[in-house]
């Protein structure tokens, strides 16, 4: 009973962060390298683990939010850049988890300028109207949706014995000097442990309620929502290098090419699962990733925020919270919007601003004076540094060889 209590938060954020913007991404790792990528889903789920368990610990040992402990333990000014960035960086994946929602249904010949108007309100009314316990056990019924993918993955029939090898062998000596590799790569990271889940998830730790005494079975909550989250990944790559990049169609733009172009390779199945996958991705993302600016946002500035407070017991939340989706969705309708750049850019800049997010977890997961016997152990240090120091260098090699 305590584990079905607890579970939610974890699981939630891992699978969120399967969106429109890292589905997109996924699609062209698999469609543009086939399967000499997948050796990067095992350092980047542990990656996941590490940093997503670390978040949530924090939250159960203090009581409080990510950016809410950066602001009492580093001042409001570096929260304020902070939080800056992350309004930012989270816009264009908002813009790009309506995107994802438009080009879904797109493919069955719903207009955008129909659905991304619908999709806004029910994305707004859902939280807006709803409590927390609500949100989440519909949050929790997307989150088994994504199965989808892995049985279009099964229906893409890929070479195994290929991705096998290609999940645990080590990249090519080459791929360090190809600007698109290491861009991929770096993309890759930046979808899947992407800055926004730390402070959403953290934040959704405290409002839930959970404490050091319930903290264990939580953990397996963010453990298992980690590894499904990365295999769903895992097969999304899969299925695109098994159809796409075995056919030479690597010139694909979103998500949504990518589904269209599975139609004829893979079946009516395979695209159908594909497309829905989306549609449920996209929704789902464009609901947590506003909910998550606001929560930080609010948390980093003093502000009420919460999922069971109303409208006015929490205006500036719920009205940035309305302002992103509005905003957001407001892009989608503007002609001659660029929005494969920006998916694409959303992405990677989230693996940019990831090593200044983690390295103030870090600092405060090491803070024995904040964390008591909670802090961090040496193996997660090692990880979470190693994550930091990696991204940093990904992103120095790209700024060169841009």
């Amino acid at each position: 009973m305590l584990a079905l209590a607890v579970v939610g938060p974890g699981f939630i954020t891992a699978n969120v962060d399967n969106d429109a913007g890292g589905i997109a991404v996924y699609s062209l790792a698999g469609a543009q390298f086939g399967y000499s990528l997948l050796w990067t889903m095992i350092p980047i789920t542990i990656a996941l683990v590490v940093v997503q368990e670390m978040a949530a610990r924090m939250g159960a040992a203090t009581g409080k939010g990510l950016s809410d402990l950066i602001r009492e333990e580093f001042g409001f000014r570096v929260t304020f850049w902070l939080m800056l960035a992350l309004v930012v960086t989270n816009f264009g994946n908002i813009v790009a988890e309506f995107a994802g929602v438009a080009s879904s249904l797109e493919l069955f010949g719903v207009s955008r300028h129909i659905v991304v108007p619908v999709a806004a309100f029910i994305v707004w009314a859902l939280v807006v109207r709803g409590t927390y316990d609500s949100v989440e056990k519909i949050f929790l019924a997307a989150s088994a949706f994504y199965v989808c993918y892995i049985v279009s993955g099964l229906l893409a029939h890929p070479d195994w014995k290929a991705a096998f090898v290609g999940t645990v062998s080590r990249p090519p000596a080459t791929a360090i000097r190809n600007y698109s590799y290491v861009f991929m790569v770096i993309s890759l990271v930046g979808t899947t442990v992407a800055p926004w889940m730390q402070f959403y998830l953290q934040a959704s730790i405290v409002e839930k309620g959970i404490t050091p005494r319930q903290y264990k079975a939580s953990r397996w909550d963010v453990i298992v929502g980690c590894l499904f989250t990365d295999v769903v990944a895992w097969f999304i790559i899969v299925a695109c290098a098994a159809t796409l990049y075995a056919q030479g169609t690597t010139d694909i733009k979103d998500a949504s090419d990518a589904a269209q172009a599975l139609l004829p390779l893979a079946g009516k199945y395979a695209y159908l699962l594909f497309a829905a996958g989306l549609f449920n991705a996209s929704l789902f993302a464009a609901s947590i990733l506003p909910i998550s600016t606001s929560y930080a946002v609010c948390e980093g500035l003093g502000f009420e925020s919460g999922l069971d407070k109303r409208f006015h017991e929490a205006p500036v939340f719920y009205w940035l919270y309305t302002l992103l989706i509005v905003s957001g969705a407001a892009v989608l309708l503007v002609p001659g919007i660029p929005l494969i750049h920006v998916m694409a850019l959303s992405q990677a800049v989230n693996g940019v601003v990831l090593p200044f997010v983690l390295v103030f977890m870090l600092l405060l997961a090491n803070d024995k004076e904040l964390m008591g016997e909670f802090v961090n152990t040496r193996a997660f240090n090692v990880v979470a540094w190693v994550t930091v120091a990696v991204m940093v260098l990904l992103t120095l090699i790209l700024a060169i060889r841009h």
